[in-house]
């Protein structure tokens, strides 16, 4: 049955991504709501709740690149709805994917004890991270990296991660750094078991990429 509300939704869906190139295109959202349903017959949750929140989860982005300054989760919501409109999920159903758009993007570095408590959300933090991380991973952050000028790498910065780091918008010093200070940590703050291990094989790829493009970057190798 989700197959036929994600075919309701898709023609909108391809519209407003159609000029994406910034690594949050409508493949990323494919293969994020395939990690989403995989997870859910895994951990629980609500299959149609997980997956079309995970189809539509990046609305936000595209609205940001049509005000020129990062736009919220929570500020795409109503964007979001007028979408959902055009199927016949209920109000509550609405509600739910709504409330996991509004939460997929929290990270709690500094307080992991502070964390979402429905399955549906987490799992939907979860599928966006996976896709985040491993060979993919590596081609979206460059990706993103040459859409938004970010250098590749800036040797005269330490890549130690700052106290009290915040996943902030564009904080990172190139795309180097944002591998440091977000990608290589997200497996530690998978929500499940599943997510949890799926993200070791995909970390430890990226440590081995890190690590050559270090040496070949300082003429070691």
């Amino acid at each position: 049955m989700i197959n036929e509300y994600i075919e309701q939704l898709r023609p909108e869906v391809l519209r407003l991504f159609k000029n994406e190139s910034s690594g949050h295109d409508i493949t990323h959202l494919e293969r994020t709501m395939n990690i989403a349903l995989y997870l859910q017959k895994h951990e629980g949750g609500d299959e149609m709740i997980v997956g079309i929140s995970a189809f539509l989860h990046d609305i936000h982005r595209i609205m940001g690149e049509e005000t020129g300054k990062y736009v919220y989760p929570k500020d795409s919501l109503d964007r979001v709805r007028e979408i959902l409109l055009i199927t016949d999920l209920t109000e509550m159903q609405i509600n739910q994917i709504l409330y996991c758009i509004e939460h997929h993007e929290t990270y709690n570095w500094n307080n992991p004890q502070n964390k979402e408590k429905n399955i549906n959300a987490l799992i939907l933090q979860d599928a966006d991270n996976l896709d985040a991380i491993g060979a993919i991973g590596i081609g979206r952050t460059f990706t993103y990296g040459g859409a938004h000028n970010i250098p590749m790498y800036v040797s005269d910065v330490p890549l130690e991660v700052p106290e009290n780091y915040d996943d902030g918008i564009g904080n990172a010093a190139s795309t180097i750094h944002h591998f440091y200070q977000n990608l290589l940590r997200l497996g530690e703050y998978m929500n499940t078991n599943t997510a949890k291990q799926l993200a070791k094989d995909r970390t430890e790829f990226m440590k081995d990429f890190v690590h050559e493009f270090l040496l070949e970057w300082n003429g070691e190798k």
